[in-house]
């Protein structure tokens, strides 16, 4: 065991009636787009990611690779919990993602908790805030672009509709606002707000917030 953990791996000990009969040696493969994925998050948040992980400090070294530096190994659900919440109470806006049953505590602590839809436990997907439902981690950092350009838009539409209807209510005030230039006002800052919304549904809203979420704009 102690072999296989100075290797990085995980060991997981097979017993028969409660005898010992072998040692299974288990690797975390990183993937293609894992580093990708940490430097783009990185320049959207300003903040590096941390990795949490129940598995122990040699196997999850490995991952320090792929950019991550803040490596905690060895923790249990409540462990991940309570560093959510201590940066949480130093002012830190918290974004967790996800996909194992000892995962789930800690997203649903979080201000914004991400499951990965394909390979996450029931547990995980129930507690989360979103589900990434492609398995592709690159998916992650463009949901944060994609989310972000979502809200610019709200109070894009949110000034829209305040101009229009403070010029309605000024106009009617210092004069006579005839009727069917007040519905037409009303009416067509109505339209003019659905018309911007409609914009996050194109395609090319997506292809943007992937472009953003990879930092090839």
């Amino acid at each position: 065991m102690a072999e296989l953990e100075a290797g990085g791996r995980t060991a997981v000990v097979v017993q028969v009636d409660g005898v010992a009969v072998g040692v299974v040696g288990v690797a975390d493969r990183v993937r293609a787009d894992a580093g990708a994925t940490v430097a783009a998050l990185t320049a959207l948040t300003g903040a590096a990611p941390a990795l949490l992980t129940g598995d122990n400090p040699r196997a999850a070294a490995r991952l320090g690779e792929v950019g991550i530096r803040d490596v905690r190994a060895g923790l249990l659900p409540q462990d991940k919990v309570a560093f959510v919440r201590e940066r949480q109470q130093a002012g830190r806006r918290m974004l967790v993602v996800g996909d194992g049953v000892n995962d789930a505590p800690a997203p649903a602590a979080a201000h914004t908790g991400v499951a990965m839809g394909r390979a996450g436990s029931d547990l995980a997907l129930e507690s989360a805030d979103a589900v990434i439902v492609r398995d592709e981690l690159t998916a992650v950092p463009a949901a944060v672009a994609l989310s972000r350009r979502a809200r610019r838009l709200v109070v894009q539409n949110l000034v829209i509709a305040a101009v229009f209807i403070s010029g309605l209510v000024v106009w009617d005030r210092a004069g006579t606002l005839p009727l069917p230039l007040g519905v037409l006002g009303h009416e067509g800052s109505t339209v003019l707000v659905g018309l911007n919304g409609l914009r996050m549904l194109r395609e090319a809203a997506w292809t943007q917030a992937v472009r953003a979420g990879t930092g090839h704009v």
